[in-house]
């Protein structure tokens, strides 16, 4: 579509503009070459905590961790406003996949910057969506999944909603959601309902039934299997032609990181097909980390994706369908489907996704999980009572800290958190702690410095 007659090309052209680039990118590499792990500077105690209570006063709740970042990174590394410097092994949540100020990124970054609106949406967008909807449509389908259709949005939750939008509108009469237990699909009002979690929904009025299965349990296997698909069954026989779809994340995230194998999937696939309920694979942590682009194509189950979300890492948000999932005009539309420096962005993460060596058995990300690994079970050989696991796939890797207790697990984690390695936790009984590392620029002296911390926190007196 570039057309040297357009103005927008006559622009980008410009040789100021690479001039401008080149400065920039420069600019940010000589600075954040700077940064190194260390404490918080003393002298900016007093107005950062000044700066925490007005924030907690603003949005009516304190921040989980006291963290307000100051805007320089590199890689893993994150600079906060008090003057410490810590490694980020959780990314927003799987959200900052390339690291912090990526140089790389920032080149790409500024044709969006110059670009005439700050949002995309509905009713004005620019070809970079029609590019990004295209590489993503392609990705999708690189191993025979027939995903035509794909609708930009602005959260996860969104994609999740307008994925349940599209299963409800397909299966005219359906009322019914079935999920996973444990399972984490958002929190806005529907999503929150799906999430298993009801602390999460106080308050709320429930509108739409959600059926909950259990997932795998690797320790007993088949066992495990049939009492999925028992109650399942049970469910579709007890409430015939009232569920819209069976959404599932093939990798419990904030479940606590369980994954199941291939032949788990399929049986609980088939059973679906059998009685004609969609299936809806919910990727929005899983996209990008695992030894896939998408788990269901690691696991090979591309022929049975009716409809999949995606999100986090990815920038912008979301849905794919089957042909014959596509709704009826007016179902979808969004003000804004996101900024045009996201989207940019997301075109840019999936070409270095597919052009690089992250996948399969010896790509980066394996090799990222097994240096984890080997360095979690090296600290188990010294302290088995410290830690245990791990547990996840790819780039999802976590441990159970103590004893599994949520109070072990929150110890471990601020403890962490002051000495310079900010995680998170997952899953309840056992309660983890969690990293989802910036595996696009992860180096591995990263890693070990990371692991070495972990190593001095875990084995530090405080948890004796």
């Amino acid at each position: 579509m570039d057309s040297e007659s357009l103005i927008a090309q006559q622009l980008l052209s410009d040789p100021r503009v690479a001039q401008a680039t080149k400065l920039l990118t420069d600019a940010l590499a000589d600075h954040s070459a700077k940064l190194s792990a260390r404490g918080p500077k003393p002298e900016l105690a007093v107005p950062y905590q000044k700066c925490l209570e007005t924030f907690a006063g603003l949005r009516g709740n304190t921040l989980f961790f006291p963290y307000l970042g100051s805007g320089a990174g590199q890689g893993s590394l994150v600079e906060l406003t008090d003057g410490s410097v810590k490694y980020d092994m959780i990314t927003g949540i799987g959200v900052h996949a390339m690291g912090h100020a990526n140089s790389e990124l920032l080149s790409e970054l500024v044709p969006a910057v110059l670009s005439d609106t700050v949002m995309q949406g509905n009713l004005q967008q620019n070809t970079e969506s029609l590019l990004l909807s295209k590489q993503w449509v392609a990705i999708a389908n690189r191993n025979g999944a027939s995903l035509e259709h794909c609708f930009l949005s602005s959260s996860g939750a969104m994609a999740n909603e307008n994925a349940f939008k599209i299963l409800f509108q397909h299966r005219t009469e359906s009322s019914r959601i079935l999920a996973f237990e444990n399972a984490f699909a958002g929190r806005s009002h529907l999503t929150g309902q799906v999430t298993d979690r009801p602390k999460n929904r106080q308050g709320q009025p429930l509108t739409v039934p959600v059926d909950y299965a259990p997932f795998f349990d690797a320790e007993r296997s088949e066992e495990s299997t049939q009492k999925t698909l028992q109650t399942v069954e049970r469910y579709l026989n007890r409430y015939p032609g009232t569920h819209c779809g069976f959404i599932m994340e093939l990798v419990q995230g904030e479940g606590g990181y369980y994954s199941a194998p291939r032949e788990y999937f399929v049986a609980l696939c088939e059973l679906l097909k059998k009685h004609q309920v969609p299936i809806f694979f919910d990727e929005i942590q899983t996209f990008g980390r695992t030894y896939a682009p998408f788990a269901f194509q690691m696991l090979e189950l591309d022929s049975f994706a009716d409809v999949v979300s995606v999100g986090k890492m990815s920038q912008v948000c979301a849905t794919f369908f089957r042909k014959e999932f596509n709704p009826k005009p007016g179902l979808l539309s969004q003000t804004f489907t996101s900024s045009t420096t996201a989207i940019v962005a997301s075109c840019w993460i999936l070409q270095k996704l597919i052009e690089g060596n992250y996948y399969g058995p010896e790509g980066r990300i394996a090799d990222i999980h097994r240096r984890f690994v080997a360095r979690f079970e090296a600290i188990h050989a010294k302290a088995p009572d410290r830690i245990s696991g791990p547990w996840g796939i790819g780039g999802m890797i976590a441990f159970t800290p103590l004893d599994g207790s949520a109070e072990s697990a929150k110890k471990v984690l601020y403890a962490l958190y002051e000495a310079g390695v900010i995680a998170f936790v997952a899953g309840v009984g056992p309660a983890r702690v969690r990293f989802l590392p910036p595996f696009l620029s992860l180096t591995n002296d990263e890693i070990e410095n990371v692991c070495d911390i972990l190593e001095s926190v875990l084995l530090s007196k405080a948890f004796n």
